[in-house]
């Protein structure tokens, strides 16, 4: 195993973004860069022993920065905070405090605001052990960042291991109550990008969901049996896409308000024999099959569009903080937020 850095272009600032290659034993390479803390490449091998990245991502910083791509803004898989998916109307109260974050989704706070920290260059320390490779990123958004109350020290340490699996640690800690809800977006298409993501199949152990009108959780989980978002058992992203207008956008409940790590679901594609098993201590996943992805050209080739990749983001809630019966997203003063995300890369048998 090993891991390499280089520049990776610079920012309008001025300051310049790093990228960060870890390699392991098994010729899995996953790139990561310390703008957005975005993983920009996940290369594994199919059945044949070929390898092609399998995430939605560019191999040059000016094409995160384009106009193009922020017009339609997917967040290719970056990390998502101070708190991901979406807040109501961009309110929410602490001990009897209300606070706003701008409201860039409709009606609604998405994804930590205008600039998140999905645009923020982060601090990186790579590292290299006996059993893996990988890069810790730190950032501090300071009190009052997007509306947040509270200067808030977030940890994001990335690591590959010769078992296959890309780790995620989150960590946070807080000066004053605040909102922590983190979570990557990566976009995974095990084809590397030659078909779009209907003929993969997912599997999830989640049989409930959270309601939502217009993407905003009514409060009541209920279940998902007999309906189009019962991925129980293994089914075709595509068997009921039709049916959706806008594909798949939802939150599914794990039944893991304790924190356990669990194993949530398995994504995998025929063609290239490619799978990919999920795991994680968070309470919910939301499954995003990408319909707004915008198509883009790239060095003269059209690449991306509608269901180019599905992004499995596992997290707390949307709009937690005002729901009281959802598990929470406060983070105090004295408190650790500490969660942890595997993704492990394999073949079917």
């Amino acid at each position: 195993m090993k891991i390499t850095s280089k520049t990776f272009g610079n920012l309008p600032n001025g300051s310049q973004a790093e990228l960060f290659t870890l390699i392991n034993d098994n010729n899995v390479v996953i790139k990561v860069t310390n703008y957005g803390a975005i993983i920009t490449s996940v290369e594994t091998p199919d059945k044949n022993g070929d390898t092609s990245n399998i995430v939605c991502g560019f191999e040059r910083l000016e094409d995160y920065l384009s106009e193009n791509y922020l017009a339609s803004y997917p967040y290719f898989g970056a990390i998502i905070g101070r708190n991901g998916n979406r807040i109501a109307n961009g309110k929410y109260t602490i001990d009897g405090v209300e606070y706003s974050g701008a409201i860039n989704n409709g009606p609604n706070h998405l994804h930590g605001g205008l600039e998140g920290f999905d645009k923020k260059l982060w601090k990186a320390e790579p590292f290299q052990n006996d059993t893996e490779v990988g890069v810790k990123l730190t950032y501090t958004s300071v009190d009052g960042e997007e509306g947040y109350p509270g200067t808030l020290i977030i940890n994001c340490i990335y690591s590959l291991n010769n078992e296959n699996e890309l780790v995620i640690k989150y960590e946070a800690e807080t000066d004053k109550k605040t909102l922590v809800n983190l979570t990557n977006h990566s976009y995974f298409n095990l084809t590397g990008g030659k078909e779009n993501i209907k003929n993969h199949e997912l599997e999830l152990a989640a049989g409930k969901m959270t309601e939502s009108v217009d993407l905003i959780p009514t409060g009541k989980i209920i279940p998902v049996a007999g309906t189009a978002f019962d991925f129980t058992s293994n089914k075709k992203l595509g068997k009921d896409i039709g049916s959706l207008p806008d594909g798949y956008d939802l939150n599914y409940v794990l039944d893991n308000e304790e924190g356990k790590f669990v194993f949530v679901g398995r994504l995998k594609e025929s063609t290239s024999g490619r799978l990919i098993e999920v795991y994680t201590t968070q309470p919910g996943i939301q499954v995003y099959t990408g319909y707004w992805i915008p198509e883009l050209t790239i060095s003269g080739e059209k690449k991306f569009g509608s269901y180019a990749g599905i992004a499995l983001e596992t997290q707390h809630y949307p709009d937690a903080p005002n729901h009281p019966d959802f598990p929470s997203t406060v983070l105090a003063p004295g408190e650790k937020y500490e969660e942890r995300t595997v993704y492990k890369f394999g073949l079917i048998d």
